[in-house]
């Protein structure tokens, strides 16, 4: 039976759609298969946790999901489009424009402002000076850092600076969000703080978002909760 129809239908309804996703990897004399087919969905507005042990492939699941790593076999989709065959530089366009990431260490240029770290993504894209520090004051304005514009990353707290990086990361009203432990070097108030703005984000701009995360207590605020179990992507059940 073909499924390409029903393929074709999936993906260009959501966001981020991994079909039939395997990866392995060389390991002596043989190779690791880390994904045996993993398969996973995201919804405009949703936010599922991504929560399995060290080495069962969260991280590579979600550089395959972000165009950074190829899987052997399978298909990406991101809003839509096939992203198997594209070359490096159409993978690179299509990161840029709709896709945005939020890592554990928040990456920032530490000679630029909070509102230029924000801009700097819309400057790259092409976006005009003027327009691109407007959008990005209002981000910031959204995350709660209205007075904390101006300030380099190294006057910025924790949480603040990780603020800053959701900020950046969205500033292109990306398709997906994917968040690789970003509240995993705060303390359980700021990690809160910043995961609620996160949030808020969310729900406001109809993105979706794959949060890999250890902490059991955000994860049980998302709306789905997955795991990788032999290679393939489980939902938990709650």
């Amino acid at each position: 039976m073909d499924e390409t129809p029903h393929l074709r239908q999936a993906a260009m309804v959501y966001p981020l759609h991994l079909k039939g996703i395997t990866r392995s990897f060389k390991e002596g004399h043989g190779r690791l298969q880390v994904l045996k087919g993993a398969d996973l969905t995201l919804y405009p507005g949703q936010i599922v946790a991504l929560v399995a042990p060290s080495g069962a492939g969260k991280s590579t699941l979600l550089h395959i999901a972000g165009l950074l790593e190829r899987p052997d076999s399978g298909e990406v989709f991101i809003g839509g489009t096939p992203c198997g065959k594209a070359n490096d530089a159409e993978r690179t366009r299509i990161r840029r424009n709709d896709i945005g990431f939020v890592y554990q260490f928040h990456h920032l240029l530490p000679e630029f402002s909070a509102l230029e770290n924000v801009a700097m993504p819309q400057l790259i894209r092409g976006l005009e000076r003027k327009e691109a520090l407007e959008r990005s004051s209002q981000l910031l304005g959204y995350m709660r850092l209205q007075e904390r514009m101006d300030h380099r990353p190294a006057e910025l707290s924790g949480g603040e600076q990780q603020r800053v990086a959701i900020a950046r990361a969205v500033a292109n009203a990306p398709k997906v969000l994917l968040a690789d432990e970003p509240t995993g070097n705060l303390d359980p108030k700021t990690a809160t703080y910043v995961f609620d703005a996160l949030v808020a984000l969310v729900r406001a701009s109809g993105l979706a978002a794959l949060f890999a995360t250890h902490n059991m207590e955000l994860a049980e605020r998302m709306d789905r909760c997955i795991t990788l179990e032999d290679g393939h992507v489980v939902e938990i059940e709650r």
